[in-house]
């Protein structure tokens, strides 16, 4: 296989960061397999259109049942709201494509068990687009936790602040409806957290957590793009139906405690995605504001020069730069995709799974559905009660 033949559905945030990835992989990884971007699929042929000329796809659908059952597609990018994922992958796992699937996985924790068991039947690839692995910083800090250079770990604290929904009279987008999202701000934002906290330290052993919604009505949206809406504040109001901010804490298998924290509502946060892990031997912070930085800070450092240092991650030693700029030279959010993309276009190559994929999000919904039953039910949740 020298291509894979892509067909995309969704064409709006994640859809232009999901194309944008495949036209920069060829120039920056040339020694890649090349995705080749076959056809994008989205229901308003205008804004469809537009998009397919602007994003560089050679055709265009409006019917997802039409895409996946086209010849000259080997690989279904689902990047639609989250209601759509499990119809268009079973559908696709039938037709014999592979899968990449945005975050969450689907609406249920009993949804994406059968999107997994359907993509394992058909022996198709299938990956899971949790992006913020990906920056070289954060693979830095895994390389350091998994050669011991920190010890033996007692904390992971981690919170995503976010901001843009914070006026009572934004409008009411599908985002904050329970029946197209399956959540708020903890199966947005609080997925990435989860899936970051499995990546560096392991797996969730038990739960307890909170949660609010602190505007229960806006104003119906006349119109959405990614997180932007268009609405008046006469307009019909809706009910939002899904979570403002959860907080919850762990325990991992390996003892290690664990916090976490997702908001929309931290005034002057646009997108504080951090971490601080704390070892026998040392720390490790990061937040992705400051996304080709991470703070290290060892405890057999001599007395006279201890504390945190910046390791600046953009030189060729660190995880993907030698594609990219001479060293200090920094890469964006949108270099997370283009990695992404790498691996799973590497996975293809190698003939193996790529990772993470549909079996790290089955892990994270596990969580995601164990934290909500602690709400629900005050009390501490075992991830076994959801096997």
């Amino acid at each position: 296989m020298e291509k894979v033949r892509v067909g995309m559905v969704g064409y709006k945030f994640m859809g232009k960061a999901h194309s944008n990835a495949y036209r920069a992989l060829p120039m920056f990884f040339p020694d890649s397999l090349k995705p080749e971007m076959k056809a994008i699929c989205g229901r308003d042929p205008e804004g469809l259109e537009q998009a397919r000329a602007q994003f560089g796809w050679e055709s265009s659908e409006t019917d997802w049942k039409q895409l996946v059952n086209r010849d000259d597609i080997d690989l279904i990018d689902i990047n639609a709201p989250s209601d759509a994922h499990k119809a268009i992958a079973l559908a696709a796992a039938a037709a014999g494509k592979h899968l990449f699937c945005e975050k969450p996985l689907a609406l249920t924790l009993e949804d994406s068990r059968e999107m997994l068991e359907a993509a394992e039947k058909a022996g198709v690839k299938h990956m899971v687009g949790f992006n913020y692995r990906f920056a070289p910083a954060v693979q830095l800090a895994k390389k350091l936790v998994e050669d011991g250079r920190i010890g033996k770990i007692y904390h992971f604290r981690s919170v995503f602040l976010q901001d843009w929904i914070i006026d009572p009279n934004f409008p009411l987008v599908w985002r904050l409806q329970k029946e197209i999202a399956g959540s708020g701000s903890h199966g947005d934002l609080g997925a990435h957290l989860i899936d970051m906290a499995r990546f560096l330290v392991g797996e969730f052993n038990e739960v307890i957590g909170m949660s609010d919604t602190f505007i229960k009505e806006r104003p119906i949206a006349s119109a959405m793009t990614g997180l932007s809406a268009k609405g008046s504040e006469d307009a019909p109001r809706g009910e939002v139906t899904v979570d403002d901010a959860t907080l919850f804490m762990t325990r991992f298998e390996n003892g290690a405690l664990g916090s976490f924290e997702a908001t929309r509502f931290a005034a002057g946060h646009r997108c504080t995605n951090s971490f601080e892990i704390n070892g026998s031997k040392g720390s490790i912070k990061f937040d992705f504001e400051r996304m080709n930085e991470l703070q290290v800070y060892f405890a057999d450092d001599a007395d006279d020069v201890q504390g945190f240092r910046r390791v600046l991650a953009t030189d060729p030693a660190h995880a993907y730069m030698d594609a990219w700029w001479p060293a200090g030279h920094t890469i964006g959010y949108e270099h997370t995709f283009t990695h992404e993309v790498h691996e799973l276009m590497q996975a293809f190559a190698e003939d193996r799974q790529p990772v993470p994929n549909f079996v790290d999000g089955v892990k994270c919904q596990e969580v995601l559905e164990a934290v909500e039953r602690s709400i629900a039910e005050r009390r501490w949740v075992a991830i076994s009660e959801l096997s």
